[in-house]
């Protein structure tokens, strides 16, 4: 039997075309490396994940354990606990002036199977949604895994990478079905003029907001596509503003008419979001506005230091993000090939940044520097990136 046993042979598995499509995420490649290097003994700075160092505000943590210990353990409701979706409403009311039916709102475990959902419930094989380049790694993925294509509109750094209405207007056809933004943006922390945004809302095809930095806004007023348009699906969480990543909470807002498709969809891919971490959310938005702005004023810190810096070793930084907590600058005369130049850096250096090329063609030659991390470690990257293109040059 013994013998049997290792004479097996293992057979070839199939893989789908679809899933064999699906891009690496290279932040996430830059990271696992890092943590590599880190566990044979390096000392690594990370710059390379939108990944908040502060800690989850106390009222969030004790809203969980509150929650846990009463029993809030069950299935909810799949759209989420109405408490949760009221208190949403009750927010975007707060900030932005609107009047939203929460039974417009999704809650799930993060924006991302929300987005997913969002695309399969837009998209026929072969429909379009035109996607700014560079934008969020991910976008694409999401679009051409239920059968999409993503038309990838190339942007200017000095629009900080941001669409401009009028050449998305040019690109919308037949196929189009729908338009994305990401504002304020990851990778280049860019804020949508107000005067654009209201121009997108406009166009004749659903405008898809990713909203998850809002409130990580530091010039400029920050606006919601819900306010130009009542058809927009807008796409929130938590990870960000409250530094609540690895709680997984997330929504969206959408037209009245696509919610029971989505809520099928939600029913049968993902039950429903956490229980208990729903309650969180609700004591985030109710009681943790001081912690966000004093988040808010510390990254706001680092965005003046690091882009000072950067610009000082010589990388380009055309325009100054206004939000979210990422610097997307130029090393393209440094290398072209910014993969390599990120694994370069992180090899000899310790630093992990992300390499632009993860967001589109776009941004090619570009780095990703992330600054939610603490002053000391970004002051520590820097002056070992100083180092390291002095030694290259």
């Amino acid at each position: 039997m013994e013998a049997e046993k290792r004479l097996l042979i293992p057979r070839t598995i199939p893989l789908s075309r679809r899933a064999r499509e699906v891009t690496p995420f290279l932040a996430m490649e830059i990271m696992e490396r890092a943590k590599v290097l880190e566990a044979q003994g390096h000392d690594i700075v990370y710059l390379c994940l939108g990944e908040p160092d502060f800690p989850t505000p106390t009222p969030v943590i004790d809203a969980a354990i509150r929650s846990l210990r009463s029993g809030e353990t069950t299935y909810t409701h799949s759209l989420g606990h109405i408490e949760l979706r009221q208190e949403i409403a009750a927010f975007y009311r707060r900030r932005y002036g609107l009047t939203i039916d929460p039974g417009r709102i999704i809650v799930s475990s993060g924006t991302s199977p929300l987005m997913l959902l969002l695309f399969a419930a837009l998209l026929n094989e072969g429909d379009e949604v035109i996607v700014p380049d560079p934008s969020y790694a991910c976008y694409p993925n999401f679009i051409r895994f239920v059968g999409g294509v993503p038309r990838l509109l190339r942007t200017r750094e000095e629009d900080g990478f941001q669409p401009d209405p009028t050449e998305v207007r040019a690109w919308i056809s037949s196929r189009t079905r729908g338009v994305l933004i990401n504002s304020p943006s990851n990778p280049a922390g860019s804020v949508i003029p107000t005067s654009w945004l209201a121009k997108l809302a406009a166009l004749p095809v659903p405008l898809i907001s990713d909203e998850i930095y809002h409130g990580l806004t530091y010039e400029g007023e920050e606006h919601s596509a819900l306010e130009f348009s009542p058809d927009a699906f807008v796409l929130g969480g938590f990870s960000k503003a409250y530094a609540m990543t690895g709680w997984r909470l997330g929504f969206l807002i959408a037209p009245s008419q696509s919610i029971r498709v989505l809520q099928s969809m939600h029913q049968n891919f993902l039950i429903s979001a956490n229980n208990f971490v729903q309650f969180a959310g609700i004591a985030a938005l109710r009681e943790c506005g001081a912690y966000v702005a004093r988040m808010r004023e510390e990254y706001d810190r680092r965005r003046r230091m690091i882009v000072g810096r950067l610009r000082d070793l010589g990388l380009g930084v055309r325009k100054i993000p206004e939000g979210a907590f990422y610097v997307l600058a130029d090393a393209r005369h440094i290398s072209a090939n910014s993969r390599s130049l990120a694994r370069e850096i992180l090899e000899s250096t310790g630093v992990a940044v992300t390499p632009g090329i993860d967001f589109g063609e776009g941004a090619e030659g570009f780095l990703r520097f992330s600054y939610a991390n603490s002053p000391e470690n970004i002051g520590k990257a820097l002056d070992r990136l100083g180092a390291f293109f002095r030694n290259r040059s």
